[in-house]
């Protein structure tokens, strides 16, 4: 019988094989596919097989734009743990995915639990258009995840000669990394001078083009959470935790997540908690949107009682270091809870038409420093501090206070009834759809200020007022049409509202008068553009809201 299941294993190997898929087992080291042996074709899986690894050199492979390369754990879970100065080392590289998703029953199927001397993962030397998911990684000196091409003397990786593409980190888990959670990106985005054949020359790193980085988990890392550099378009930091940074307290090298230079990204929808560093730092291009953030204690226990201008923290903090001339920055619907020094800190001069609007900031440490002090300023400034006279900055709607009560916030930092600040956001432009909890802001209605919507239900009927049966859609994604099932409390004339993500209109359909009961409507969304939307279905004023992905 052990003869037959060893025949039977070899067999499916054979098979993997012969299929041009790879199984590769712990005690690979170097997968090459410019060797022969190691040969695939674009939408391939290269399985790894469950079991206790020491690090792997991943190389030269190739996919396809639709049809990308799986880089998979097989049979359980592949852990690795080495002395070496990686874990996994990606190298010229392109379409692919590194995924831990090969076991149902576990959510992080590759695990890095220790590197001795380095980093966890590394992607990089020419490596473009990949995603990373469901990697859990621990215990490691420097960062938890490189994903950039530093340039060198070579001539083939500077700015002119590469560009990241399509760079999607998400769902992965990083926890005591020494330096940056993840760190993508290079940042010395106006470049740096190095000896080349003996003479200095200056090197200009490479940009991303399309770099999303969502729903991580980043606790406890010596440097900043999540760094993301010299990515001028197509950018999005969303939906991400992270706990604890900054703890080794080194200087410039300090924040939950950090948007650097050359960097053009939506920053939404992160938490960032207990941190010894700034919250949100931004020294990019501009022309970003930084909305529905939940920031918590921001630097409060670095230096407590310590005011210096060095050891100062703040909830949000706006720079000069690459803002294009007259770009626009929009900090909208965040929620900044005990910030140690400013709550939000804004010392950009070359922006214009700078938005403020519809933010929550409770007791940040410096109102009475500013207000006790010999300063210029007040304690009414520790709230949003404009560091120059001449910045361009409106704010509106924003709710400052010294006193957590006062706002009518529950232990979640959510609105209770009667908080103050139900309905009494800024209605837009720019118009937020969503917020934290991804509960709709419904177009035309006053938003709440704060990162969290308290939603009351009225109009459309919400079934026992679950959110999830607002509104059912089918197909979803969808492709060409999509069907919209509501009910119907009395009748009504119904419309039907479709979104993009930054609030604009792109289809609007008036249904008529329809009765009560069970409605459905078929909209076409053929001509929309890939990527997700919010459909909206109003009645009398009122309605409901829900997302659909269009392929």
């Amino acid at each position: 019988m052990k003869y037959f299941f060893e025949i039977l294993l070899f067999l499916l190997i054979s098979l993997h094989v012969n299929s041009a898929n790879l199984l590769v087992g712990p005690q690979t080291t170097l997968l090459d596919g410019s060797v022969q042996a190691n040969r695939v074709n674009p939408g391939d899986t290269i399985f790894m097989q469950a079991g206790q690894w020491d690090n792997i050199v991943i190389r030269n492979f190739t996919g396809s734009a639709d049809k990308p390369l799986i880089f998979i754990n097989k049979g359980g879970v592949v852990t690795f743990s080495t002395n070496y100065n990686f874990g996994i080392s990606i190298q010229n590289c392109r379409y692919f995915r590194l995924t831990g998703t090969g076991v149902k029953s576990e959510f992080y199927g590759i695990r890095i639990e220790k590197v001795e001397n380095g980093t966890g993962i590394g992607v990089g030397r020419l490596s473009s258009d990949f995603e990373i998911d469901h990697v859990l990684i621990k215990n490691v000196p420097i960062a938890g995840i490189y994903a950039k091409t530093d340039p060198d003397c070579s001539g083939t990786t500077t700015r002119e000669k590469f560009v990241q593409y399509n760079t999607s980190i998400h769902d992965n888990y990083i926890e005591s990394a020494g330096n940056e959670g993840l760190y993508i990106g290079n940042t010395t985005f106006f470049g740096q001078t190095v000896k080349c054949n003996g003479k200095d020359t200056l090197l200009i790193p490479s940009l991303l083009e399309g770099v999303k980085v969502f729903r991580n988990i980043i606790k406890s890392s010596g440097w900043d959470g999540i760094q993301v550099s010299s990515a001028s378009k197509n950018c999005a930091v969303y939906e991400n935790e992270i706990w604890y940074d900054s703890q080794a307290e080194v200087p410039n090298q300090m924040s939950g997540i950090i948007l650097g230079g050359g960097s053009k990204c939506d920053c939404y929808n992160n938490l960032i908690s207990n941190g010894k560093g700034i919250g949100i730092e931004n020294h990019g291009l501009g022309g970003n949107r930084i909305f529905n953030n939940l920031i918590i204690d921001a630097g409060r226990n670095y230096f407590p009682g310590d005011f210096s201008a060095s050891k100062m923290k703040y909830g949000i903090f706006i720079s000069d270091v690459s803002t294009l001339n007259d770009s626009s920055y929009f900090i909208l619907h965040n929620t900044i809870i005990n910030p140690k020094s400013d709550g939000i800190r804004f010392s950009s001069v070359k922006s214009r038409g700078n938005l403020v609007a519809s933010n929550v900031i409770i007791n940040p440490g410096n109102f009475d420093y500013y207000e006790n002090g010999n300063f210029p300023v007040k304690g009414i400034d520790s709230y949003l501090m404009l560091t120059n006279v001449n910045s361009d900055v409106r704010q509106l709607n924003n709710f400052f206070s010294h006193d957590f009560a006062s706002a009518g916030l529950d232990e979640t930092f959510k609105p209770k009834a009667g908080s103050p600040l139900v309905n009494a956001g800024y209605p837009g432009p720019p118009t937020i759809l969503f917020d934290f909890s991804n509960s709709p802001r419904l177009p035309g209605n006053r938003p709440d200020i704060g990162a969290f919507e308290y939603q009351i239900p009225d109009g459309i009927e919400e079934l026992a007022n679950s959110k999830s049966n607002m509104i059912e859609l089918f197909p979803n994604p969808a492709d060409q049409s999509i069907t919209v099932k509501f009910l119907n409390s009395a009748s009504s004339d119904i419309e039907v509202e479709v979104f993009d993500l930054m609030g604009r209109k792109q289809i609007q359909k008036n249904c008529g008068i329809l009765n009560p009961g069970w409605n459905s409507v078929r909209i076409n969304v053929e001509p929309l553009t890939p990527g997700t939307y919010f459909l909206l279905v109003r009645s009398k004023g009122s309605g409901a809201a829900t997302k659909f992905v269009k392929k």
